[in-house]
């Protein structure tokens, strides 16, 4: 059965042990550890302690992304990609997630590639892309990404899918999920609306709130028995009180099991939450 968990992220501002405890209270099988500033997120004995106490398994490590956390584990992005991994490895993850490098990290940009395949060589775990989207000032993409914002045109052997990524891409997440094909090992359930031009705003609404085919794509790799993991990855900071912050959390795993065929036929609808969801 296809795993579907919770981003740590998705409960910012909060900390990450409410991540892992509110992805048990809402019926997670388990989360992504988004690594930041907050030291617990980058030591596995915490990490470990807190799977434990809320019996969730850590799915995936997501690397630390550099306009955020510039100085954690240093600046050299080698270093973060590989302690990444180390962390992974640490806490049983088979999973890192890794944005695509900005064009002037230099030498990392020029052979993120090859850093990706070496890194899954040397730790033995899947670094799987995320498809990222343009920045734009004046109407002119500045591609700001190098080698750019689609794994499906990288040489790299896995690959997350972002919807939210790809409706400000303005990129067809069901035909970047056939072009990744067995590349695609991990996706980032959220939804979103075209961008408007000149305007970069990562939503990451619910996943039914927006205009991609979240449901379609969750449907095709059902059944495909696809391997991979889904991962919800959304915004809950506009809830209104922890119960609010729940059931945005529960509609998000009922969506997820629905259109993944892990419902049975006497489930209940999630209770809607207060919270506005653009």
């Amino acid at each position: 059965m296809i795993k579907v968990g919770l981003s740590t992220i998705s409960v910012f501002p909060k900390s990450v042990e409410d991540g892992f405890r509110l992805s048990h209270e809402a019926g997670y099988d388990g989360v992504e550890v988004m690594v930041t500033t907050d030291a617990r997120t980058r030591s596995p004995e915490r990490l470990l302690e807190l799977s434990e106490r809320y019996h969730q398994p850590i799915l995936a490590i997501h690397a630390p992304v550099v306009l955020l956390t510039t100085f954690v584990w240093g600046r050299d992005p080698f270093v973060k990609l590989d302690r990444s991994a180390e962390l992974a490895v640490a806490v049983g993850a088979p999973t890192v997630v890794v944005h695509p490098p900005f064009r002037w990290q230099g030498r990392y940009a020029r052979t993120f590639e090859q850093a990706v395949r070496d890194t899954e060589a040397k730790h033995g775990v899947e670094v799987a892309v995320e498809n990222m989207f343009p920045w734009s000032a004046g109407g002119i993409d500045r591609q700001a990404y190098l080698p750019g914002i689609d794994p499906s045109l990288m040489d790299v052997p896995h690959a997350t899918l972002d919807f939210s990524h790809c409706a400000l891409a303005k990129r067809d997440s069901m035909e970047l999920a056939l072009d990744l094909g067995d590349r695609l090992r991990h996706l980032h359930l959220t939804d979103g609306v075209a961008a408007e031009e000149g305007k970069v705003f990562d939503e990451h609404l619910l996943p039914g709130h927006g205009n991609e085919p979240v449901a379609e794509v969750l449907e095709m790799l059902a059944a495909q028995e696809w391997t991979g993991q889904v991962v919800a990855e959304i915004k809950t900071r506009q809830a209104r009180s922890e119960r609010d912050r729940l059931r945005l959390l529960r509609e998000a795993l009922h969506f997820a099991r629905e259109h993944l065929g892990q419902l049975g036929d006497d489930a209940p609808e999630p209770e809607r939450a207060a919270s506005e969801q653009g």
